[in-house]
């Protein structure tokens, strides 16, 4: 039995029957302009039936796309094959469109939703854009200020005569909507007032819109304390003496569990192997503050940290704190330090604002030398994100800028400034493939690099960098050992073309270097070619890689989303 494209689901069940009646004839040979032969062919069956049957399919296909007067001729061949010559006639075409909007509606927004209406005057009738365009009214007075907005009466009538269409659609738009109050259910740990702290688009009194409620949710989802979330407006309420509908929002709830411990392994193309656990509470002190703590031991890495993140304040600004400490051998020097910190994330509109304070201690040796260094970092970062997926970006652009630095005057061994750019930037290349320019730049400005810690001095090379060549592998060389320079340039370019929904290939150059004085850049070049494999957490890469300085192959994972 064929299964109906989707074209003729709106089809009548006479038409479908019609496709699924074996036919034994000959076969159907069929003769049409070539758009309607297209149109028609997929859904013919090979061997021909009666004329009738035929007819009567065709008809049908056809006065979906608005053809109302077919002439067909059947001539049989003495084989037993059928031969149709089939003249679609003219297109019917729309002549008249009444949209009848009731309810109360602003002039101007019954005047946007009848301009906007997706079947006009002069444009081939179409069952499907029929369909379409009744629908798209509705949906756009639902996600409005008219949640309760519904279809009165529809009807097309057709003058097969002339070729004309006069459409007629009529809308009850109902009373305005505005938010009302939050009804929660299901709090059991947490109070109202951390829900409350959520709500920045749902608040009562505001103009009730689909966007803004889904923003709610989307906010509590994205919380730490909810695991499930479902929002509803209260369709219920009474109007007010104005008309307008003041109807409370409700909210089921389930909340998190209050502890959550997890084991992982995994493997690093920069750190190598490794092996994790991690802790976390949403409720530390039953205050409503999230604990994050873990302990990661990697081949080059070794890190036992924890942060806490209280819930956001009245502006909207999440503020946390947090300690770590980390032993690190990369490229023969190694590392040892703590770390402790303050921050406050907040976000306006696309722009992300980070604003930290840091002191950290750092006991770093290379070549059986050892030297100490300790800075105190205000530093302030903003992040731009313009992009059309945070996960499968195909267009778009992201950037991120930021500034720090220490003072002898105020707990730190050297005066620094410490200037850090990068850019990522998504051109379409046709519907699915993408063009990736990324480009970063740092510059730390300080009398030397001499006992500033390495977190704010550069190297690069690796997954995310330069590709190519090993893990930080690009900077300064100290003995037999690589640590960071003042300065730092790097630029990418990969086109990545995709193969079916979840596989693509990719080809890319990076190139960049990490120096202590301008005159010395001499950028390291490594190019390559890639897998793309679609996760639910975005694209995973794994890249070979080429390192023009050093003549080596260099085997890259990475996850490739966005910063």
């Amino acid at each position: 039995m064929l299964n109906p494209p989707p074209r003729l689901r709106r089809l009548s069940p006479l038409c479908l029957i019609a496709l699924a009646v074996p036919l034994t004839a000959g076969e159907l040979a069929l003769q049409a302009p070539e758009e309607i032969a297209e149109l028609l062919q997929p859904y013919l069956p090979e061997s021909a039936g009666s004329p009738r049957k035929t007819r009567g399919l065709i008809g049908e296909i056809l006065a979906t796309e608005g053809y109302f007067s077919p002439v067909f001729d059947f001539t049989e061949a003495d084989d037993g094959d059928l031969h149709l010559k089939l003249d679609p006639g003219p297109r019917t075409r729309i002549e008249q469109v009444d949209v009848l909007i009731d309810g109360a509606l602003t002039p101007s927004r019954r005047a946007e939703l009848t301009a906007d209406w997706r079947l006009p005057v002069g444009r081939p009738f179409r069952q499907t854009d029929w369909n379409d365009a009744k629908q798209q009214v509705l949906s756009q007075l639902l996600a409005g200020e008219h949640a309760a907005a519904r279809l009165l009466d529809s009807s097309a009538e057709i003058d097969a005569a002339r070729q004309q269409a006069k459409l007629h659609v009529h809308y009850d738009a109902g009373p305005r909507y505005r938010f009302g109050e939050l009804q929660i259910d299901g709090l059991q740990r947490y109070s109202p007032e951390l829900v409350a702290r959520y709500n920045r688009s749902a608040q009562a009194g505001e103009a009730y819109s689909e966007d803004k409620l889904n923003a709610l949710q989307a906010a509590l989802l994205a919380s730490p304390y909810f695991s499930s979330v479902q929002a509803a407006l209260d369709m219920d309420a009474a109007a007010d003496d104005d008309g307008t509908v003041t109807a409370p929002v409700r909210l089921s709830l389930r909340e998190r569990a209050a502890h959550r411990a997890a084991f992982g392994a995994g493997a690093s193309s920069n750190t190598g192997a490794r092996v994790e656990f991690n802790y976390n509470t949403p409720d530390l002190f039953n205050r409503a503050w999230e604990l994050d703590s873990g302990l990661r031991l990697e081949q080059k890495k070794q890190t036992a940290y924890a942060d806490v993140f209280l819930p956001p304040d009245d502006k909207n600004r999440r503020h946390s704190t947090g300690l770590m400490l980390e032993n690190t051998d990369i490229q023969g020097l190694q590392t040892s330090r703590l770390a402790l910190g303050a921050q406050s994330v907040q976000q306006r509109g696309s722009i992300e604002q980070r604003l930290s304070l840091n002191w950290q201690q750092e006991r770093r040796e290379a070549d059986g030398i050892a030297a100490t260094s300790r800075a105190l970092v205000p530093n302030v970062m903003w992040t731009w994100r313009k992009v059309d997926s945070l996960l499968n970006p195909h267009r778009g652009i992201v950037v991120q800028a930021q500034v720090g630095g220490g003072a002898k005057a105020a707990l730190s061994d050297q005066n620094f400034l410490r200037l850090h750019s990068r850019v990522q930037w998504y051109l379409p290349l046709g519907p699915v493939d993408t063009l990736t320019l990324r480009g970063e730049i740092g510059y730390t400005l300080a009398d030397s690099r001499q006992h500033i810690p390495q977190d704010y001095l550069f190297r690069t090379g690796g997954t995310g960098s330069v590709r190519g060549y090993a893990y930080q592998s690009l900077g300064i060389k100290e003995g037999s050992a690589i640590v960071g320079g003042r300065y730092l340039g790097v630029v990418s370019a990969e086109a990545t073309h995709w193969l079916n929904e979840s596989w693509g290939i990719a080809a890319f150059v990076d190139a960049g270097d990490a120096v202590d004085a301008r005159q010395n850049i001499k950028p390291a070049i490594g190019y390559g070619l890639g897998a793309r494999w679609r996760s639910p957490a975005g694209p995973i890469g794994a890249d070979l890689a080429y390192g023009e300085r050093t003549g080596d192959i260099q085997l890259h994972f990475s996850l490739a989303i966005p910063f």
